[in-house]
């Protein structure tokens, strides 16, 4: 974010769109990749996927502006909508034991992922500069393209029906969200009342069309009736919010108030995803012996323990004092991920996975576009301490 604020002259609340756009189109991307998983077949669309991510991140680095950017985010997070919601079809499908300890490998390897990208990417923003972080997915993209031809269980035929796509609702979600993101970007300065406005209009008008559509985008009378269903979606996108602040806040802080390089934040956002990778299986495992919610409590707890914690740094602080709360931070989130996954699956039927996924991702996309709000808001003027604490 910085680095690109600095190449495109942005503030950054217009550097903030580069999460809301990404997470806009992942949070639309989900349940429609979801529905199209279980039409396809998962290894089709996985592969699909990998393909719409190729080809954003070889345009990006090219991006003449920074709209042009910005459409590259969103076709790569199109593409990587197809991953999840396929993956855990598969997952579902094919492992029938110790299904928990699975999800937690699966996760294992994910925080590894994000626990290794900030970092591989501050060292080369630092060395090279920001088409980098495009480049660098190529040759894994290539891998797991290979792999998945070789690997992956093949699905049966495709059967595409378009009347499951609700084209309607997609596009009111669109603008109400789209809608709130600018309200809630204009709070820094001038209100936009008229951005409101939309969100407000947008989003009963989705509610309604929702409700009487045959094949919703988000089935508002089937959250109604599964209340476990809807409250799981609602906690993970409220610890997301929370989570997300500091995954995207704490680089910007740590640059632009206390003077780190990219190389070197990068080394300290190791604390915050690293922890994760160590919690992970021992979450798994005391989801098997335990089930979902003495997991999901304990995560809850640590987030708001490390919160907490973090309204006592300040300039004089030792590192080692932040690298232990972003530690605690790190674990809350191994321990919340896995758990909410488990707790969603506990109440929803085998056939369904797909498009229950895809909404539990774009519960968390939620949470995360309104980080990137939150963000905007406070670090548009000022980063430092005390709007750090905000």
């Amino acid at each position: 974010l910085t680095r690109l604020q600095q190449e495109f002259s942005l503030t950054f609340a217009d550097a903030t769109w580069l999460i809301s756009i990404f997470y806009l189109a992942s949070a639309v991307g989900q349940p429609v990749m979801g529905k199209l998983s279980d039409m396809f077949g998962a290894k089709r669309m996985f592969m699909t996927g990998l393909i719409l991510v190729t080809v954003s991140c070889l345009l990006a680095p090219l991006s003449p502006n920074y709209s042009f950017l910005l459409g590259c985010r969103a076709l790569q997070a199109i593409g990587s909508s197809t991953l999840f919601p396929s993956g855990m079809s598969m997952v579902r499908s094919n492992i029938t034991e110790k299904q928990a300890q699975a999800i937690a490998a699966l996760s294992v390897f994910a925080n590894i992922s994000a626990a290794f990208g900030p970092s591989i990417g501050g060292f080369l923003i630092g060395t090279w500069d920001w088409p980098a972080i495009f480049l660098i997915n190529l040759p894994f993209i290539l891998l797991s393209f290979l792999l998945a031809i070789v690997i992956l269980p093949s699905s049966g035929q495709a059967k595409f029906e378009l009347k499951r796509i609700d084209l309607g609702g997609i596009a009111l979600f669109i603008i109400s969200v789209i809608g709130l993101i600018l309200f809630l970007l204009s709070l820094e300065a001038t209100v936009n009342w008229i951005a409101l406005g939309v969100f407000l209009l947008a989003g009963a008008a989705f509610i309604l069309y929702e409700r009487k559509h045959h094949a919703p985008f988000i089935d508002i009378q089937s959250l109604k009736k599964n209340g476990n269903v809807t409250l799981v979606y609602l906690q993970f996108m409220t610890i997301n919010l929370v989570y997300y602040c500091y995954f995207f806040g704490l680089p910007t802080f740590l640059q632009q108030a206390q003077g780190y390089s990219p190389e070197n934040t990068g080394l300290i956002m190791l604390a915050l995803a690293g922890f994760s990778v160590v919690v992970a299986p021992i979450a798994g495992r005391m989801i098997d012996w335990y089930g979902s919610k003495i997991p999901m409590v304990t995560g809850a707890a640590l987030l708001l323990i490390g919160t907490g914690l973090l309204l006592t740094y300040d300039e004089s602080s030792p590192l080692w004092l932040l690298l232990l709360m972003m530690s605690v931070l790190g674990m809350s989130n191994g321990f919340n991920n896995i758990s909410a996954q488990t707790a969603l699956y506990e109440h929803v039927p085998k056939e369904e996975t797909g498009t229950a996924s895809g909404l539990f991702q774009t519960s968390r996309y939620m949470g995360a576009i309104l980080s990137g709000s939150l963000l905007g808001i406070l670090f548009n003027q000022y980063v430092d301490t005390e709007h750090f604490h905000l």
